[in-house]
């Protein structure tokens, strides 16, 4: 009860309802079951009859004591399996594969499974726990069937099969079977099962009538499809084509009969179930439910009469419907604005956003990705220091500029500038290694000389590097335009002048002196270096400086491997 009224249940059973229904193959996420029929037929007795589609209704049943009875949830349910049933069922009709029958059949039970669920009286989930058994049955039993006639004849087009019951009888049998109990034919399991389903919709505090009729025509549609996979391909004259067609290994027809046979032994003898599979699952969803009590009959009542209404109108309409041309072009037509197809039109607009991204983003150019990170580490850093931290800056520490320093200063500012609007590549680099040893100048007037000396060598051998890789690059072919030198311009000027104020503000920051006289203290003493800085590089932060050193070097081999790498031609053309 705290959980029902809790404010985050909505939230709870929305994302319950989409691990579900696409699990289980409610519409609108039910196309992908159709299409999941390329394994062997086997696998998809397995899979689609009684196992993995069974998930997301499992699931739903589990949840039931936990999030059931909250009339949002009841309505959901009824909703969505209620309109699955009836979608699927409908469609299953239209279909000339065998498999895609079973596929569309199997949505509509899944989606019968879901309404009873959402009724959620004890009836129902009885009904539901039994239909179940009765589904993994019949079902298993017409895609074995499907296997054998597929694997025997070669095709699975219910135009084109007929006959089959010369030349494979204990195969037409196990289909008949399991025809009759999808049919919820006497004495069969599926009868007891469709008894059940209608009492339980008949009870409904709900629109029964409504809840009623919806059911019916369900179940008139899915015997339309059971006769077509389980009666019609073993019906009327045997083609030329088949009459070498011959009764495969007794290992792959004795069990779709043994599991037609099993429809009918549970029908004459509920019992069998009732107390180790279905009495345990029922009181698991409710344990309050009521004692009950299988039976195969029930006697002459509203029940009776709709179960027989129920066949009659299925044979009648197999009678006398049959799909066309014109009902093809219909259908077609509502193809084109079905799920499926809105999804598939989704994910290839949202694949085309992905590759403009793409292109956008991860175009090969260095420099676009410098300008990603730098502008979002710009506005990010912006946001974070000028909304969440106080800001305050005190220029009264910093010292005076020395004639020096201003020499300096205006050097390093030169070198830049000059290394934006130069035309050649070396005289950038050399103007780099200027600016490089004048912040080495600018270390030493601030008595840093270890920090100076690392920066020397680094900027050297920077600048040499520099030199051997450029030397052996082609000139500059084309330049940036104006725009985008400014827009440039303007996230460096951005960025600089952020990270100028950050720096001051840090400035005004209490720190502590602690670990700096550490290490000028102990370097020399411990470590017997007299460069801090090296010291602290090679000793006391030693395993970063490896790793560091390790992750270059491996860089560097994957570099020196693609520059030696010889493409042939057919490689190259790739």
């Amino acid at each position: 009860a705290a959980l029902k009224g809790h404010g985050l249940y909505l939230l709870i059973i929305v994302f319950l309802f989409l691990a579900a229904f696409s699990k289980s193959a409610q519409y609108p996420l039910h196309f992908w079951l159709p299409g999941a029929m390329k394994a062997p037929t086997p696998v998809s007795t397995y899979l689609h009859s009684a196992t993995m589609v069974k998930a997301g209704i499992y699931l739903l049943a589990r949840f039931t004591p936990v999030l059931g009875g909250v009339l949002i949830w009841n309505n959901t349910l009824m909703i969505i399996g209620g309109f699955t049933m009836l979608y699927a069922a409908f469609h299953s009709i239209f279909k000339k594969d065998l498999k895609e029958i079973l596929a569309y059949s199997t949505i509509s039970a899944l989606g019968m499974l879901v309404f009873l669920l959402g009724l959620g009286t004890p009836e129902a989930l009885l009904a539901a726990t039994v239909f179940i058994i009765i589904h993994a049955l019949y079902k298993a039993s017409l895609f074995l069937v499907t296997g054998i006639v597929d694997h025997e004849t070669g095709t699975r087009d219910i135009g084109q099969l007929a006959g089959l019951r010369k030349v494979m009888l204990p195969v037409a049998v196990a289909g008949l079977l399991a025809m009759l109990s999808n049919s919820g034919i006497p004495p069969s399991f599926g009868f007891v099962g469709k008894d059940l389903i209608y009492e339980s919709t008949l009870g409904s505090e709900v629109g029964a009538t409504v809840v009623t009729a919806i059911t019916i025509c369900t179940n008139i549609l899915l015997l339309y499809a059971s006769i077509l996979v389980g009666i019609k391909p073993f019906a009327g004259a045997l083609p030329d084509a088949y009459k070498g067609v011959h009764l495969p290994d007794w290992r792959m027809w004795v069990p779709p009969l043994i599991l037609g046979i099993a429809g009918f032994v549970l029908g004459v003898f509920p019992m069998l179930v009732e107390g180790i599979i279905v009495k345990p699952a029922l009181l698991s969803m409710d344990p309050t439910a009521p004692e009950f009590h299988l039976k195969l009959w029930h006697g002459f009542n509203l029940v009776l009469g709709l179960s027989a209404v129920t066949v009659v109108s299925g044979f009648l309409l197999f009678a006398f419907f049959k799909p066309s041309m014109r009902h093809d072009a219909v259908l077609a037509k509502l193809y084109k604005t079905s799920p499926k197809t809105v999804a598939i039109y989704f994910s290839r607009k949202f694949r085309d956003f992905a590759t403009l991204w793409t292109r956008l983003l991860q175009n090969g150019y260095l420099r676009i990705y410098v300008l990603v990170i730098i502008s979002f580490l710009a506005t990010l850093l912006a946001y974070k220091s000028f909304t969440q931290v106080k800001f305050y800056v005190d220029t009264s520490k910093i010292s005076p500029l020395t004639s020096a320093e201003m020499v300096v200063m205006f050097i390093l500012i030169a070198a830049v500038i000059y290394i934006v609007y130069t035309p050649s590549r070396l005289a950038a680099v050399a103007a780099m290694g200027v600016v490089g040893y004048c912040i080495c100048l600018i270390f030493v007037l601030y008595s840093a000389p270890d920090l100076a000396m690392t920066q020397f060598a680094i900027d050297t051998l920077t600048v040499i590097l520099f030199v051997l890789v450029l030397y052996r690059l082609p000139k500059y072919i084309t330049y940036s335009n104006w725009l985008i030198r400014i827009r440039d311009g303007l996230i460096s000027l951005f960025f600089g002048t952020l990270i100028t104020i950050l720096g001051l503000e840090v400035l005004n920051e209490p720190t502590s002196k602690e670990t700096t006289n550490f290490f000028a203290d102990n370097s020399y003493t411990l470590a017997k270096g007299k460069n801090v800085v090296n010291v602290i590089l090679v000793d006391y932060r030693g395993i970063d400086t490896m790793v560091e050193i390790t992750v270059l070097t491996i860089a560097a081999l994957g570099v020196f491997a693609l520059l030696k790498l010889q493409l042939n031609k057919y490689d190259q053309e790739l």
